[in-house]
């Protein structure tokens, strides 16, 4: 009984020391941000300590001027586009990979993660030299494959994560009672992953909006992301906007964050137990 007890003493113990690292690292990490977050309020034209004074000007400039609007519209329309056809290569990659059995099936996974594994610059000069072949540069069809290609290793994996649990006896058992291979896929498998689904997409939306590297390689004047917008503004004129944009994309972070864990912990609830 006293041992019972000295053992929850620690394990209490334990974790409230994880909470303590957790905390303080989170708060380590937050350090730039919260430095210079005020700077997103300032009045003054610059990037300037102390502050002359508060205004909301800068985030106005962010939300109603066409110099940061049309890259914003330009970044959702490839992330969309790219984050759907991503969704659905990487999940029936997914599937197919935990469902068949064949030689060299290592050598497949390992092809279509690949993108996440090569250097960014070395894929912006294999994409630009691609689709400067194809008259596809400066298109938003080259930025939405690019991205799509960028995006599909992450749905795969998170998919494929999500298998892990599954229990494909269901499938069977579906199969048995008279369902076609598409009835089984929409009526049985979808639901029980869709959490997983929908994490590997928020995935690769997140990749295709925080992109700048190929974007600068094969979009043109007219494609223009909001991160493409970010660098150039770091390189002509320096604004606090630039500060606000940043402000902006970490709350749009937080909120995805925390819009995956409430999946994770979702998926974790409706996944049957595998035997």
């Amino acid at each position: 009984m006293a041992t019972e007890k000295y053992r929850t003493k620690v394990d209490g113990c334990l974790y409230y020391t994880y909470i303590f690292f957790a905390i303080s690292v989170l708060i380590f990490l937050s350090l730039p941000l919260l430095a210079i977050l005020p700077i997103s309020f300032s009045s003054d034209s610059f990037l300037s300590y102390p502050l002359a004074g508060y205004s909301l000007r800068w985030y106005k400039e962010v939300l109603t001027t066409p110099n940061w609007l049309i890259p914003l519209q330009n970044s959702i329309i490839v992330g969309v586009a790219s984050t759907l056809v991503a969704t659905v290569l990487g999940t029936l990659a997914a599937l197919g990979l935990n469902m068949a059995n064949f030689k060299g099936k290592s050598l497949v996974t390992a092809l279509m993660i690949s993108p996440m594994a090569v250097p960014m610059i070395i894929s912006a000069l294999g994409l630009y030299f691609f689709f400067a072949e194809l008259n596809l540069s400066a298109t938003f069809t080259a930025m939405i494959v690019a991205h799509t290609i960028l995006g599909t290793p992450f749905v795969l994996i998170t998919v494929n994560a999500t298998l892990q649990g599954f229990n494909f006896d269901l499938m069977r058992a579906g199969a048995s009672l008279g369902a076609s291979p598409i009835k089984v896929l929409f009526r049985i498998v979808l639901p029980l992953i869709l959490p997983g689904v929908v994490s590997g997409a928020l995935f690769a939306f997140a990749i295709s909006f925080d992109e700048v590297v190929v974007a600068v390689f094969i979009a043109g004047p007219e494609q223009r992301t909001l991160p493409m917008q970010m660098f150039a503004g770091l390189r002509e004129n320096i604004t606090p906007a630039i500060i606000a944009v940043a402000m902006l994309l970490t709350l749009f972070s937080l909120i995805l964050l925390s819009v995956l864990e409430f999946l994770r912990r979702r998926s974790e609830k409706l996944m049957p137990v595998r035997h």
